[in-house]
């Protein structure tokens, strides 16, 4: 009997490890054959990514207030060579800007030293267009789609390009500033009554 009851412990050990190992198999290959998010490039913001030979673009976009007013590229420009870069960016209308990288270095484009302004965006704010990217004195370029966004949010207010003129999506009123406060009227909480 006893030699019976070692067989039935025995066996009972085996299947639990049998099971365990079922199990963990079954977590790794979920794991196999779906795909990690991690292991895929994107870009986590308004604007997007490029890369160009020795220049990442990064978080590009354009501020403007309309299709056929100026528009102000932002983002940043990193430049993993070891020469000075001028990056040509080329939209609608012919309209150009350009912006210097030193080697080994980059250009924010948010900074007010280094404002990049298009004469004309190219779209409405909310939708792509076309940005022909060149890299100075090489034969290197791309075309990437590039959105168009406005003061809208308020985050982008400040880079505006001067002279252009709020669409009535992004002029506030004092009862619809964004922090949701408005300016009191002077009936406003009980004054003068």
């Amino acid at each position: 009997m006893r030699f019976t009851a070692m067989n039935r412990a025995h066996r009972a050990k085996l299947a639990l490890t049998g099971a365990a190992i079922g199990v963990g198999l079954l977590t790794a290959g979920c794991g196999y054959i779906t795909p990690q998010q991690t292991n895929h490039q994107y870009s986590a913001s308004d604007g997007i990514r490029a890369d160009l030979g020795p220049l990442q673009l990064r978080n590009i976009l354009i501020v403007s207030s309309g299709k056929d007013e100026p528009g102000r590229v932002i983002g940043a420009v990193y430049n993993s060579s070891s020469k000075d870069v001028t990056l040509k960016l080329n939209g609608a209308e012919g309209s150009q800007t350009e912006v210097p990288v030193k080697a080994n270095s980059y250009t924010l484009l948010n900074e007010n030293s280094d404002e990049a302004i298009l004469s004309t965006s190219g779209g409405a704010p909310g939708s792509l267009v076309d940005i022909k990217v060149t890299e100075d004195g090489t034969n290197v370029s791309n075309t990437v789609k590039v959105p168009v966004l406005d003061a809208t949010l308020p985050e982008y207010k400040e880079y505006l390009p001067a002279g252009s003129t709020p669409s009535p999506s992004t002029s506030a009123t004092p009862s619809s500033t964004a922090s949701g406060s408005a300016t009191p009227s002077p009936s406003a909480g009980g004054a003068g009554h």
